[in-house]
């Protein structure tokens, strides 16, 4: 592995490692279905790996959501067919040392967000975030960048065997394992009811404490309309902070909750009968590099349009992008719904598409 440039956010993040009391380091990287995965370092280890990167092996990136690697990696002719990635060949996780957070559920804990790379140091094109960098650098050609804000909704239940759940019987394990036995926090059907807040007040106490406590810009938790379904709202930031906090977001509820003896899903529809799908809407703008100045915002209302004409105030930029939005519909849907659980959502009267 080739070691990375001693940069001045790597020496920076170096001294305050070796000044702190942590113990461990987790090295975590997103797979391509938002997973994070990742080693666990010693104090020692991680200041090395800081310029050295993180070994670990290729097929890792080629995992479906069962866990199964989807390729045969040591028949003859992948490494034609995906190169890189013959005969599992390692990778490498670069830390970024602008993602360095001290977890607060985690005792003499820090954690680096990685990509990925081949040992050459090329970028691999399975790599999620390396993809939303390209879309953002062709969009910084064009004098723009973008703006999202996070509208996260989920659920959380509480663990009927807490901490951890009976599902880790060792009689009982499988692949995939069975699914926690679980209650709910609040009853539902009262959208934003402030007597289901107080009901549901210590799970989403946690929630507010460790998105607080990791950085991230957390505007409001709300009751949504199922029982036990919550939402996390976000101020906005640029795209790529935006993506980041949503990974990490995701990962560190899930742990802060569990060890408190709650369960938090992000799939769409849980498998109960009662129950409401959820989604998340990702608010979306572009902005002027030059000057901060929103891109789909007219400086004056168009001549001779009226208010309910989305040009009166919508730029021809953003009618634009709303039209392009608009046509790739359809295409998008599938991306946006990578798992068979999030078709769960597109039924009638749940505020999703029908055609």
């Amino acid at each position: 592995m080739n070691a990375a440039p001693d940069t001045p956010a790597l020496a920076e993040l170096r001294q305050r490692i070796e000044a702190s009391s942590l113990e461990l380091i987790r090295f975590a990287w997103c797979d391509p279905h938002g997973v994070l995965r990742g080693k666990t370092l010693t104090r020692t280890a991680a200041l090395k790996a800081l310029r050295q990167g993180v070994g670990m092996v290729s097929t890792l990136m080629l995992k479906d959501t069962s866990d199964r690697t989807a390729f045969k990696v040591f028949e003859p002719g992948l490494a034609q067919t995906l190169p890189g990635f013959g005969y599992a060949n390692n990778l490498v996780l670069r830390p970024i040392p602008e993602s360095f957070r001290v977890l607060p559920w985690a005792t003499a804990t820090g954690w680096l967000q990685c990509q990925p790379e081949f040992a050459d140091g090329s970028v691999v094109p399975f790599d999620t975030r390396s993809q939303l960098q390209g879309a953002l650098a062709r969009l910084a050609q064009r004098g723009l960048g973008m703006v999202c804000g996070l509208e996260i909704e989920f659920h959380i239940y509480r663990l009927r065997h807490a901490p951890h759940g009976a599902h880790l019987d060792p009689d009982q394990a499988a692949w995939p394992g069975l699914a926690p036995e679980v209650s709910l926090i609040h009853p539902g059907y009262n959208l934003l009811s402030e007597s289901w807040f107080d009901m549901a007040e210590e799970p989403l106490r946690i929630v507010q404490h460790t998105a607080q406590a990791l950085g991230m810009p957390l505007a409001s938790l709300e009751i949504e309309l199922g029982p036990s379904q919550v939402e996390a709202v976000f101020d906005a930031t640029d795209a790529l902070t935006a993506a980041d906090n949503m990974v990490l977001f995701r990962s560190a509820v899930q742990q802060a909750l569990r060890r408190a003896g709650y369960h938090a899903t992000f799939m769409c529809r849980p498998p109960f009968e009662h129950i409401m799908s959820s989604g998340w809407h990702l608010h979306q703008s572009l902005v002027h590099l030059d000057s901060g100045r929103n891109a789909f915002m007219r400086e004056a209302p168009a001549p001779f349009s009226s208010t309910r004409e989305a040009g009166h105030t919508l730029s021809d930029v953003g009618c634009r992008y709303l039209a392009g939005l608009l046509h790739h519909a359809k295409g998008m849907t599938v991306m946006c719904t990578p798992t068979a659980n999030g078709f769960g959502r597109f039924r009638p009267n749940a505020l999703a598409p029908q055609s």
